[in-house]
């Protein structure tokens, strides 16, 4: 009897489009017995499967498959020929190799025996069931082929994130005996500075010819006394490999994120993507645009040899891995790493960011080390202080007012209670009834604060919107766009002018809003190509007007207020404001140092969580990036 039936997918599934019977033998029909076969098969338990010693052949399935890594196979009966007191089956096998690339699919046929036994049939076991060319005592291993992860590349086209040489360090236990490799785990471990308990008793519970890894350095990290203690320790090893890498450790770190092997919750949420042991980005750009980045991973499965037999890992199927896409973002290599050498050794948490106002590219975005990995940069939320007079002038600009209208200085101005004056070391000749451009040039608190009775419904909001602040946009990457909520007090309402209160804004946001005074329209910066957004809608443009008056009072900055510094510096010409935001920390009263400047090539904001002022403490930082970006 031959009968053509169909059996897939996990559970068996039969889909009999007609059966066929040619030389019919009398007697019990062996397909029930096949069809219960490629059930159990399917469901990876052999145990009451129709086989003449159950237990034993599932103990030999479980061997067989062990190395699968626990990928569920689809089994089917695909055909059956009888032929007296004997049948046999043909097994249509389909392995689903997870995120495995083109070809991924592992799919075969394998022969099934079966013998009359009495009145029905029994399946002979044997491990060509589960692989036509196994034999005795061999089994089946699989290995996830890790595909190139692709290119983070930045402005000018050069990678960002690339392949870089490192080296792994361990110790490879085929060096030395067990006992010594432990002893040399220590030592190993105290030369790279990892914890050397812990490390110890990783190397002894490994296998005898296992290399168990113990860091990765890049290659220039591995200095003369690394070399000279891993020549000392017999067992150790270093293996030569690329892995993606940005230019140094600290590059552009919480933009950029981290990739490494996946963790529980990742397989556990994404089964269909994930496999233990897989890598992936677990952070930043690299997390976010993972699908892109990290390709396809392939699969190779092996057969192992039986335990002492003299046979070799042979190769039964192989789908290669398929490399990740490029990721395009605006980073300026350079820039960054002249931005982040900028803040290497000021102890606050601070930030840099730096955009092109003719694009909004962002060019660099970087966090101090006193940020503690956190992405300040983009992302950081604190009150702008007297930056945000930029805003509240072109308020006031809107409100009637242009860079030669009187205003009142005074030396302190009270609002319901509440005193306000201006920094300790405002120029006592610049008090008293000044212009609204000498109010931006030495930043007098009190000048703003007694015209906001100007500034009326949402003024301030508008103004804000126009210059690119207040209004989120999804740019691609965690982006903060500050805040301007509507005054409930009259006292919020003076604070607000002088960017304080609950008004709040991230780094490259302030760099946004001086970019725009400098563009002479609204700004939207960018960082990942294809996430480039229109001005939001609301947001009135800037007239030429306008901006041309910002600028002029930005410029009296530069030149007689508080921006002096810059004056000097080379190139095109530049605005700029400086701005100091109190806040209390643990009962302590303290500052925010805040400066923000612009020419026809960068717009930059410097952040310093705590300092002395914006002249004195984002200044200086400010300065020297400048004149490294011009060099």
């Amino acid at each position: 009897m031959r009968s053509r039936i169909l059996a897939l997918a996990g559970a068996v599934l039969l889909l009999a489009g007609c059966t066929e019977v040619k030389d019919a033998v009398a007697g019990p029909d062996p397909e029930p017995t096949a069809s219960a076969f490629v059930e159990a098969l399917a469901a990876q338990d052999l145990s009451g499967a129709p086989v003449a010693d159950p237990e034993a052949a599932e103990r030999e399935r479980a061997e067989v498959v062990d190395g699968m890594g626990g990928v569920t196979p689809r089994v089917g009966l695909l055909d059956l020929d009888q032929s007296g007191d004997t049948a046999t089956a043909t097994l249509q096998w389909s392995w689903p190799l997870v995120g495995s690339g083109a070809g991924g699919e592992w799919s075969y046929e394998s022969p099934l025996r079966l013998e009359r036994e009495g009145d029905g049939w029994v399946a002979v076991w044997a491990p060509s069931v589960v692989e036509p060319s196994l034999v005795e005592g061999e089994a089946l291993d699989l290995t996830t082929l890790t595909p190139r992860r692709g290119d983070i590349v930045g402005a000018r086209g050069l990678a960002v994130v690339t392949q870089r040489p490192v080296n792994r360090i361990g110790i490879d236990k085929t060096l030395v005996g067990a006992g010594r490799a432990v002893s040399d785990a220590r030592a190993l471990a105290e030369a790279v500075g990892i914890d050397a308990a812990g490390y110890a008793k990783r190397v002894r519970a490994a296998g005898d010819a296992a290399f168990v890894e113990a860091i990765v350095m890049r290659t220039e990290d591995v200095v003369t006394p690394i070399s000279m203690a891993l020549a000392r320790i017999k067992g150790a090893r270093r293996i030569a490999a690329e892995i993606p890498l940005a230019p140094s450790r600290d590059f552009a770190a919480p933009i950029l994120g981290s990739v490494g092997q996946v963790t529980a919750e990742m397989v556990e949420e994404a089964p269909d993507t994930y496999r233990p042991g897989d890598v992936a980005g677990l952070s930043g750009l690299q997390g976010r645009y993972d699908d892109q980045l990290r390709g396809t991973p392939g699969a190779s499965v092996d057969v192992l040899p039986a335990e002492g037999s003299d046979g070799e890992v042979r190769e039964v199927f192989r789908a290669e891995p398929e490399k990740g896409s490029t990721l395009r973002i605006s980073l300026d290599v350079d820039l960054q790493a002249e931005a982040e050498a900028v803040l290497r050794r000021t102890g606050p948490a601070s930030a840099l960011v730096a955009i092109d106002p003719g694009t909004g590219a962002v060019l660099a975005a970087a966090n101090g080390p006193g940020a503690g990995g956190t992405n300040l940069a983009t992302y950081g939320q604190a009150a702008p202080g007297s930056t945000f007079k930029t805003v509240s002038s072109l308020a006031l600009l809107r409100a009637g007012l242009d860079p030669t209208s009187s205003v009142q200085c005074p030396a302190t101005t009270v609002v319901d209670g509440k005193t306000f004056g201006n920094y300790s070391d405002y120029p006592t000749g610049a008090t008293g009834r000044i212009t609204l451009r000498q109010a931006v040039a030495n930043s007098c608190n009190t000048a703003f604060i007694t015209s906001r009775a100007k500034v009326e419904g949402t003024g301030l909001y508008d103004a804000a919107a126009s210059l690119g602040f207040g209004i989120d946009h999804d740019l691609g990457f965690p982006a903060y766009f500050g805040q301007v909520p509507q005054p409930e007090t009259e006292t919020e309402a003076a604070a607000a002018l002088i960017g304080q209160g609950r008004v709040l804004a991230s780094p490259m946001v302030m760099a946004t809003v001086v970019a725009s005074v400098q563009a002479g329209e609204t700004v939207v910066p960018w960082l990942v190509k294809g996430y480039r957004e229109a001005p939001p809608e609301g947001a009135k443009p800037l007239t030429g007007a306008e901006a041309s008056a910002l600028r002029s009072m930005l410029r009296a900055v530069v030149t007689e207020g508080s921006g002096r510094g810059l004056l000097d510096v080379p190139g095109p010409e530049l605005i700029a404001k400086t701005g100091t935001a109190e806040f209390e920390r643990d009962g302590t009263v303290l500052t925010h140092a805040w400066m923000v400047a612009a020419g026809s090539d960068l717009a930059v904001a410097v952040y310093v969580d705590e300092g002395e002022s914006g002249s004195r403490t984002a200044g200086p930082l400010l300065e020297a990036f400048l004149r490294a970006a011009r060099r």
